[in-house]
């Protein structure tokens, strides 16, 4: 039996995949948490909530670098951890620090922070000949406007420090670019309570498809576990509306995706001890890298992988935090596609009724592997990032990639019974 040390999470699906993971693989872990009551907040109905399964709950500032390895190394002193891990992107840099500093598995400090800074993986890979947009990054209005006339619009605009989608926009002209350096700079502190860096990532418009490429890496060694493809809703934002796995691309895609994503880990050194999620772009002078997540995918893609091959991501992400070798051999699962649906409120307002017309349960049908959608009551928000999602739902397809068309046809059904006020 290991000892994980778990510095925070997300409130989402993976709050709970993690601690199953470590549970089924027979390890156990300790939570170190700035906000207990961040996750007492969101916790799960009709389920136990995550946190009951952990040997230990403490709270320390786990924002304050300078104060928490000195506090890591004295618990580890006193309950001897035998890996570290988050499944927070914020706390990534976090942890490869922490795994440094106790001389445990992971990968370096410095591949991990260049992949949680959008400007820094695009200065790695350009160093490194990989192709990609032409991108400037700038704190000042006056360089941003003369940078964005440079790389010419439209264009898209990032923080260089957020996820989720968060404040990712197309801004079309000078106008639209000051809204949207005007929305950014008023939030200067992220979800966790640090502070944001002003600077802003601009970037070249790219055309085409978008794909994920899922990966293990351990041993020095990147595995290809598959291509997951990705619905986009419309613009000025990019939320996530939907994914299926495998991806139904040619097998020249494919290889043109994974070789790409191959190149970005190397260049970032990326590989070992890490399960990464690499954004791609299959546009028409080629692939090129959205941006590089050093930990498993998000929005249930780990359950779509899972589902279709038998692969475990979660349970991939604990073994390399802990130096092992990760299972990735394939099950015949039955399934030869899955695929989620996010329904993506398009104003504000409260919701007042969803269902489907017809009156049937969907978890019924046929094919349906999960569902998942708000209660009435709630709060809603015009979708404007991959955080303000009303539910989801996902379906297998046994025969091939059908399992797309599947959740297109029941979300329909879901938005015709859709009543915000």
């Amino acid at each position: 039996m290991a000892h994980l040390l778990v510095v925070e999470s997300w409130v989402g699906s993976m709050s709970r995949l993690l601690p199953r993971a470590i549970r089924e693989g027979g390890h156990e872990f300790t939570f170190l948490t700035r906000d207990l009551h961040h996750y007492l907040r969101s916790a799960p109905e009709g389920a136990a909530h995550p946190l009951l399964g952990a040997r230990n709950v403490i709270t320390t500032d786990t924002n304050d670098l300078d104060a928490l390895l000195p506090e890591v190394e004295r618990l580890h002193s006193v309950l001897g951890f035998d890996g570290v891990i988050t499944s927070c992107d914020y706390y990534l840099p976090t942890v490869a620090r922490i795994a440094g500093r106790l001389g445990l598995p992971g990968p370096g400090r410095e591949a991990v922070e260049n992949a949680c800074r959008k400007d820094a993986t695009r200065r790695v890979l350009a160093d490194a000949g990989l192709p990609g947009p032409r991108f400037a990054v700038h704190e000042e209005w006056a360089d941003l406007a003369r940078a964005a006339k440079g790389i010419g619009y439209p264009l898209v605009v990032k923080p260089v420090d957020l996820c989720a989608g968060m404040f990712v926009r197309r801004v079309d002209d000078e106008g639209q670019l000051a809204d949207a350096v005007r929305a950014l700079s008023a939030f200067p502190v992220n979800a966790r309570g640090q502070r944001r860096t002003p600077a802003v990532l601009l970037e070249e418009l790219l055309d085409g498809p978008e794909v994920s490429v899922e990966t293990v890496s351990y041993e020095g060694a990147v595995h290809m576990v598959g291509v997951t493809d990705k619905s986009i809703g419309a613009a000025p934002a990019f939320v996530e509306t939907g994914h299926m796995f495998p991806a139904a691309l040619s097998l020249a895609d494919i290889e043109a995706a994974e070789q790409t994503t191959l190149g970005a880990l190397k260049a970032l050194g990326l590989t070992d001890g890490v399960v990464a999620h690499t954004e791609i772009k299959l546009t028409s002078a080629g692939p090129r890298v959205v941006e590089v997540n050093p930990r498993p995918a998000g929005n249930r893609i780990t359950e779509l992988v899972r589902h279709v091959t038998g692969i475990d991501l979660a349970a991939a992400c604990v073994d390399v935090a802990l130096g092992r070798r990760p299972d990735l051999r394939r099950t015949d699962t039955g399934l030869r596609s899955a695929a989620i649906g996010f329904l993506v409120p398009e104003r504000a307002g409260t919701l007042e009724a969803l269902e489907v017309l017809d009156g049937h349960q969907l978890t019924d049908l046929p094919g349906v592997l999960e569902v998942q959608l708000a209660e009435p009551g709630k709060v809603v928000k015009a979708a404007g990032s991959n955080n303000e999602y009303l539910g989801h739902v996902m379906t297998g397809d046994p025969d091939g990639p059908g399992a797309r068309d599947r959740v297109e046809g029941l979300l329909a059904g879901l938005r015709a019974g859709l009543v915000i006020r």
